[in-house]
């Protein structure tokens, strides 16, 4: 669910502004499963324009707050979601870890980075939601620490119904700041896309794994 059609139209602005989204759909890019994609998506590029980080690290804690209250800690899942959960972490006044996507072969072994205590009421921050596999990988890994995960907030997210179902089984809430839809409505609208290439987008989105331009 994404918060507010403005907020979640500002963000697609934003993103897209800095690269951080960038739509080719006559020269499409090669996800690592393999899919063609027109879309690609590096969210840790609002990291180096402090305003637009602000921005959203302001607008995930306005989110986290008004759905779940104020946690007592936030988690970010490693590696895309370090930086924006600590910023948000760091705004909140709340204690931060970060989980990685399998725990270290050496050392300590860990696959959370940083103090959990037990029973602690834990809002994890993601930068994208594709199908969702490595996000709730974090969410399971949490559990598994005794944490009460409240739910997750992303920055963006695909919308796929992959991701929808494998939320729902894992009994998470997903909120997002903006997502697929509202970016191709601001593309279009800001000219960086035309009513053919929203179609092509739009098409995509409904199989991506067998789409090709």
């Amino acid at each position: 669910m994404v918060l507010h059609k403005d907020t979640a139209q500002k963000t697609a602005e934003l993103l897209l502004q800095i690269n951080a989204i960038k739509l080719q759909p006559q020269k499409p890019f090669t996800w690592a499963s393999g899919w063609k994609s027109p879309i690609y998506c590096d969210n840790r590029i609002t990291l180096s324009y402090p305003v637009i980080r602000n921005y959203l690290r302001e607008n995930l804690a306005k989110q986290i707050e008004t759905i779940y209250g104020k946690p007592d800690m936030i988690a970010g899942v490693a590696t895309g979601a370090i930086g924006m959960g600590m910023l948000v972490a760091e705004y909140m006044g709340l204690p931060f870890c970060y989980v990685r996507p399998e725990a270290k072969s050496h050392g300590r072994q860990n696959q959370i980075e940083g103090l959990v205590p037990k029973n602690q009421n834990v809002v994890v921050v993601e930068d994208l939601i594709s199908t969702g596999g490595s996000s709730l990988k974090a969410v399971e890994a949490l559990r598994d620490a005794k944490a009460n995960v409240k739910g997750m907030v992303a920055i963006f997210s695909y919308g796929f119904p992959i991701a929808d179902e494998n939320f729902k089984n894992a009994k998470v809430q997903l909120h997002t700041l903006s997502n697929y839809d509202n970016l191709l409505k601001q593309a279009e609208k800001s000219k960086y896309i035309t009513s053919k290439e929203a179609a092509v987008l739009a098409k995509w989105r409904k199989n991506p794994s067998e789409w090709n331009v």
